[in-house]
């Protein structure tokens, strides 16, 4: 009996449930002309919308809800198996490729170790910046000081009154490594040669070369320079294998240029010199014809910087370029001159042999799991997302680039409209491990906006509300019954 009561009252309660849904639907359809087709002509246009509202509104809630978990994370990448390295008789090297920074061969790479005459690397960058910039031209007169005059080593035997050009005396720097030369650029740009090391301090601290510091502009120990021209301290000019590469990649950017003077294999600096200078770096291509150098002689090979003291050993910053790829080499501290050559010609062997560029995703991308992000006021309720640039991996040659782990970071989960193209919404890292080691390679882009999003007018903004209106109406009529 209390059973049957309690049956009685439900059903009551639902159909005067019911009723009260009909009659609200009923007042709602008839006033509904009213706001919605007051426009006329509008009339479908605004049933579109809300419709398009409703979808967009749906679509872009499941799209944030992927965008805020990243998509697969850097354990379920690729795994890279390293190829054998070469052994190589050093007391550091390293092997790096420039467009994308990756290091290929890391030994001792670290330490900060006396690079004598590599050190002229960063005399030859900033002396290219102040040509680059127009501060000073390669005709440009220079007029030889005492300073320069006296300098030891590797030199041309400037004296003291007699002018070259800058052009004369960067190629005398970078194809003789003659610290004469060196130091009348320095004192050019500087005005004292202490004031251009502190330039080259300076440009090592922007550049991001933790060990690097200068000494002198010429790489010589602080003992051999000229009396008078010596700096204060007694800390000598230290730079790592790694830190010379950054270098090596800094002019390799930003001058390319740069070989047409690495390359020149003897430059006569005077009409009186009975022989020319010769170039220090062997494995030129250019030396393929001379019967002691040719089988020094490496394809490819453009420059770029070698070096000597007893306290550096024989050190040989390469480059070269093979189908396209460029690789930088550093070797420091072998025990011969022909041995920095012979190291060198196995690390970049190793380089190319093994490795080439690969793109794992071109500039405006989509990423599956990011493809929109929501607009609130625009003229369209979400805009999709694309990446900003290329990216590329050096690989072994037998990896497949679809193996990378995509974790995706979005920033800003709703844009709010006008919003520009380009505007940046997050982050999209891809990865690869690498067996033996615990940490991946990686490389980060940006999510941008595909295009413009304008915003959106009175009207279309009104009639969207009274879309999202009814959505939620008829859901909560919806759970009634």
């Amino acid at each position: 009996m209390k059973s049957t009561d309690n049956k009685q009252k439900w059903t009551k309660q639902r159909k005067f449930k019911r009723a009260i849904a009909t009659i609200l639907l009923i007042q709602m359809l008839t006033a509904a002309p009213t706001a919605i087709w007051a426009e006329g002509s509008d009339a479908n246009t605004s049933a579109t919308n809300t419709s398009v509202t409703t979808t967009d509104t749906s679509s872009n809630t499941s799209a944030n809800t992927s965008n805020t978990s990243s998509t697969p994370a850097a354990d379920k990448a690729a795994e890279i198996v390293v190829p054998a390295i070469p052994d190589l008789a050093v007391k550091s090297a390293v092997l790096l490729e420039p467009t994308t920074g990756q290091v290929l061969y890391s030994f001792n790479s670290e330490e900060a170790l006396p690079p004598a005459s590599m050190t002229k690397m960063m005399t030859e960058y900033i002396v290219a910046d102040q040509v680059k910039e127009g501060k000073i031209k390669w005709d440009d007169v220079v007029t030889i000081k005492e300073n320069a005059a006296k300098q030891t080593g590797s030199r041309v035997y400037l004296a003291e009154g007699e002018q070259y050009t800058v052009k004369q005396l960067y190629i005398a720097m970078a194809v003789g490594s003659a610290n004469d030369a060196t130091v009348a650029l320095a004192e050019l740009v500087g005005g004292t040669e202490l004031n251009f090391v502190k330039m080259m301090n300076a440009e090592a601290k922007r550049m991001g070369l933790p060990t690097a510091y200068f000494a002198n502009s010429t790489g010589l120990n602080i003992a051999d320079m000229p009396e008078g021209y010596r700096p204060d301290s007694d800390k000598e000019t230290v730079m790592s294998a790694m830190d010379a590469a950054i270098l090596a990649k800094y002019i390799v950017d930003d001058h390319p240029d740069f070989s047409d003077f690495t390359t020149i294999t003897s430059y006569k600096l005077r009409d009186r010199d009975k022989d020319p200078i010769i170039n220090w770096n062997w494995m030129l291509p250019g030396n393929a014809s001379n019967t002691y150098l040719k089988q020094f002689a490496y394809p490819g090979l453009d420059g770029m910087k070698t070096g000597h003291t007893n306290a550096a050993g024989q050190c040989f910053t390469g480059t070269a370029v093979r189908d396209g790829v460029r690789l930088i080499s550093v070797v420091m501290g072998a025990s011969t001159e022909a041995k920095r050559f012979t190291e060198t010609a196995k690390l970049l062997d190793y380089g190319f042999n093994n490795y080439t560029i690969k793109k794992v995703s071109a500039a405006k991308s989509t990423v599956p799991t990011a493809e929109t992000v929501s607009v609130k006021k625009g003229k369209q309720t979400s805009v999709p997302l694309v990446t900003d640039q290329d990216v590329n991996f050096v690989l072994p040659k037998d990896v497949d680039p679809s193996g990378a782990a995509v974790s995706v970071n979005i920033d800003n989960k709703e844009l709010t409209a006008p919003v520009k193209g380009g505007t940046k919404v997050g982050t999209v890292t891809y990865s690869f491990k690498v067996q033996g080691s615990n940490a991946p390679i990686q490389q980060t882009v940006n999510l941008v906006t595909a295009q413009d999003v304008d915003k959106a007018g009175w009207f279309k903004l009104f009639m969207r509300a009274i879309g999202d209106f009814f959505h939620d109406l008829f859901g909560s009529i919806k759970n009634l019954f």
